[in-house]
Order: C-alpha cells, then sequence, then structure tokens
C-alpha cells in the first residue's frame, strides 16, 4: 500500500466560554476594576452609542426649542408688513408675542398716542383676521 498524504486534522469544536452569563461579564468588569485600581463602568456605560431614530427625536427637540412659537412670530412679522398701513409700519413693530398678547414697539410717543386713539381696533381686527384670533387676542403698544 501507498502513503497516502496525511490531511490536517479536524479544528476543535469550539467550546463555550465560561461563565458567559451576566455574573461573568459583571465579575470580570469588577476584577478589572480592582487590577486598575478604578472603576471605569460609568464611563464605559457612557459611551456606549443609543441610536435612536430621527422620528423619536425631533418632537421633543422642536419643543425645546420652541419652533411653533417662533414660526408664528414670524409669520406675524410678515402679516404685519402686508396688512397694516405703511405709515404705521414705519414707526412701529412687533416685536413679542406671549399668551394671546402681540407686544409692538413705537418709536415716538406722539405716534403712540396716534395709533393707541385712532389706529388700535382696526389694527387688532386686521391682524385677527389674516392670523387668527386664537393667536392674536390683545395688542400692547410700547415706545421702544
Amino acid at each position: 500500500m501507498e502513503d497516502s498524504p496525511a490531511s490536517p486534522p479536524a479544528p476543535a469544536p469550539p467550546r463555550p466560554e465560561r461563565g458567559s452569563g451576566r455574573r461573568a461579564v459583571e465579575a470580570r468588569a469588577k476584577a478589572l476594576a480592582e487590577w486598575r485600581r478604578i472603576d471605569l463602568r460609568p464611563l464605559e456605560t457612557a459611551l456606549i452609542r443609543s441610536d435612536r431614530r430621527v422620528g423619536d427625536v425631533l418632537p421633543s427637540i422642536l419643543g425645546r426649542i420652541r419652533i411653533d412659537h417662533r414660526q408664528s412670530e414670524a409669520q406675524i412679522v410678515e402679516v404685519w408688513k402686508r396688512v397694516i398701513d405703511p405709515c404705521i409700519t414705519a414707526h412701529a413693530r412687533p416685536v413679542s408675542l406671549a399668551k394671546g398678547t402681540l407686544f409692538v414697539a413705537v418709536d415716538s410717543s406722539v405716534w403712540l398716542s396716534e395709533i393707541v386713539r385712532y389706529h388700535r381696533r382696526e389694527i387688532l381686527e386686521r391682524l385677527q383676521l389674516a392670523a387668527g384670533k386664537d393667536l392674536i387676542q390683545r395688542i400692547s403698544f410700547r415706545i421702544g
């Protein structure tokens, strides 16, 4: 009989890791902390990425930066320029909106008196018609 070339030995089947459960992981981390003389588990936990979908995160972010409020303020500025008399817009400008009250800065006391006496109701009606009664309920004029 002729010698056949020897085939390499078959690889050994993989052995299950000893103590591959949660206790083993905790014991390993504890042993490393003792060996290093510092416990890095909180830092390692903080570095773990927590991937989340944009659709899950976006509503809370938009809520925190109050995007809907800023959008309505920008809308009011555009409505102000479009529906209010240019003579008034030359001397008064909307500053902010809070709890249904639109705050408007007027450049002089003469114009403040003119607007409050003769144009306040007309301005409020036009803004409510264009932007909505629930958005603008009152107007407060101030020198500024």
